[in-house]
């Protein structure tokens, strides 16, 4: 898998976006990056950019990005709501795959001591990348914020981890740290008053509030024995909030940062913050996303809200991402677009030509061409795509039968079953097509001398593999379906049994016909163990399915009393 590390530098300006295009424009000169998101805020005068790449593009980059910062953003006058300490406030670098952390944390350290070196700037290294447990704490590492560099850069403790100890006046200081993704996340409250969303935010966060004597409020700090602050913890773990009012907004936030989503997801965070607002008097109104955000957090927000609902969770992606968006208000202050806040459908090709994104005529019409490809490895999948499909819809009709109510959750399990089939078969769809691609590719190598003779008719028989391989998971696929689909013709709504019975046809079709391919292309391989294995395999679902699409249209027939 190719290495990719996320970078989310956040640039102390937030209102003149001339400064932060300059600044983009940085990184975009470096091959190989992708610039994902670029998001200002006018309160906060901060902008967060969001770019991905190889890990020595990441590095080439965001050094590039904090040299121009330092150059065009004077911190001598900067005023903002959020805590900073210079011109480039934070770098963290995020693994997004292909690497560990550990080997992230390299790669951040190299940044921070090139930074350092060449541009002058104080560097702390914090959370993975931190030599300290101290400085893991980012809050700890900007504590003072600007204004109080001059003199904690005198103090033997407060020494860089790299560049020199001296203030610099312009730039300020910069925190580079190596994390796992976090999602920056506000919550929108009907107050304008700034404590009150504070309150909130001590409410939830790990860190908590100062324990007080008496009066909770203005009561003396209790502090332990070492003079140390004694905490209440806050009701949410791996969370960071503070409150803030938001004037081109009119109303006040809390300002959440989710430092692990597997520990507290976004859902979590915001039902948790609704509840502790409305303890005080106030309401949720909705929440906005900073930056992006991956899209299993959305999947699982979505799931989570149709579960509160006792509604079956088995609905396509873009139906999870659209609960998900209205229950959590994420267009309560401005329109949001799942391709442009998701980082997965960032990262997509939109110039990539997909059949799947075909309409049903395009798709009949481009397997009507003169064109080979899509040919009967991708109409086998996508038959498979609309049996799973057909299962899927019974399941769903099931959980929101009139009296079944106490059933929804068992054919919601069955529903979800069948979402992540059909997707799966969908891909194999576009990937059956690339599977004939490869062979095609690999047959128009050059064959000049023995060498590239060699090369080439191993090529050959790597993509003749592969597009074994490929259509053998279709019909393993397929096979799966008939699971959901017996259990549907079962016990599954009565109205809708010939519509799964459909699905048995489509199922066994789809088997059948990606075994044609299996066995065309198994004959063109020189590994005849291989062949052979993946041939008998086959033959061996196929004779299942078979059977099973007789039991299964036998029970459609007996249960429509038609002999």
């Amino acid at each position: 898998m190719k290495q990719l590390i996320e970078c989310v530098p956040n640039f102390s300006e937030g209102n003149d976006m001339s400064i932060i295009k300059q600044i983009t424009d940085q990184i975009e000169s470096i091959e190989g990056i992708k610039l994902l998101d670029v998001d200002p805020g006018k309160a906060t005068n901060r902008t967060v950019v969001t770019f991905v790449g190889s890990p020595d593009a990441v590095v080439d980059a965001a050094f590039l990005a904090i040299k121009k910062a330092s150059e065009l953003i004077d911190m001598r006058k900067h005023k903002g709501e959020h805590p900073r300490m210079g011109a480039t406030d934070v770098c963290p670098l995020v693994p997004v795959a292909g690497i560990t952390m550990e080997e992230t944390v390299v790669y951040a350290r190299k940044l921070a001591e090139r930074v350092g070196k060449d541009i002058g700037i104080p560097v702390y290294c914090y959370e993975n990348a931190a030599f300290t447990e101290k400085r893991k704490n980012l809050a700890y590492c900007r504590s003072g914020e600007y204004e109080a560099l001059p003199e904690k850069l005198a103090k033997p403790e407060w020494k860089p981890d790299f560049g020199p100890a001296i203030f610099n006046a312009t730039a300020g200081a910069t925190a580079v740290g190596a994390r796992d993704f976090l999602v920056a996340y506000n919550v929108n409250l009907n107050t304008t008053s700034t404590r009150r969303a504070n309150a909130v935010a001590f409410d939830i966060r790990e860190k908590g509030r100062p324990q007080r004597e008496g009066n909770p409020v203005t009561g003396k700090v209790v502090k332990d024995e070492k003079g140390n602050q004694v905490m209440i913890p806050g009701s949410l773990k791996a969370c960071k909030a503070i409150g803030w009012f938001i004037e081109e907004y009119g109303i006040a936030q809390i300002s959440i940062n989710l430092t692990n989503i597997s520990i507290t997801p976004v859902h979590i965070a915001f039902e948790e913050a609704s509840i502790k607002a409305q303890k005080r008097g106030l309401r949720v109104t909705g929440s906005e996303l900073v930056g992006l955000i991956p899209l299993k957090a959305m999947l699982d927000a979505g799931k989570y809200f149709l579960k509160k609902q006792q509604r079956s969770i088995g609905v396509s992606e873009d139906e999870l991402i659209y609960i998900a968006v209205k229950s959590l208000g994420l267009d309560d202050l401005k329109p949001f677009n799942p391709k442009e806040k998701i980082i997965e459908y960032v990262l997509q090709n939109e110039n990539q030509k997909k059949l799947i994104n075909l309409t049903c005529k395009g798709f009949a019409n481009e397997t009507a061409s003169e064109s080979p490809a899509p040919g009967g490895g991708s109409i086998s999948a996508y038959i498979g795509a609309l049996g799973a499909s057909l299962a899927t819809m019974v399941a769903n009709l099931s959980s929101h039968k009139p009296g079944w109510e106490e059933r929804w959750e068992e054919f919601s399990n069955w529903a979800e079953k069948g979402q992540k089939l059909k997707d799966e078969l969908l891909l194999l769809v576009d990937e059956d097509t690339n599977a004939f691609n490869k062979i095609m590719d690999a047959f128009g190598l050059p064959k000049n001398n023995e060498q590239e003779k060699a090369l080439r008719t191993k090529a050959i028989q790597d993509a003749t593999k592969y597009a074994t391989e490929v259509p053998f998971k279709t019909m393993q696929k397929a096979f799966e379906s008939f699971e959901i689909i017996k259990a549907m013709v079962l016990f599954g709504n009565p109205n809708s049994i010939t519509d799964a019975g459909v699905g048995a046809l489509c199922a066994r079709s789809a088997i059948m016909g990606a075994y044609l391919n299996v066995l065309i292309n198994a004959s063109g391989l020189s590994d005849k163990a291989f062949a052979n294995n993946i041939i008998n395999k086959g033959k061996e679902i196929e004779e299942y399915a078979q059977a099973f699409e007789i039991e299964i249209l036998a029970k459609v027939r007996e249960k429509i009393k038609i002999a």
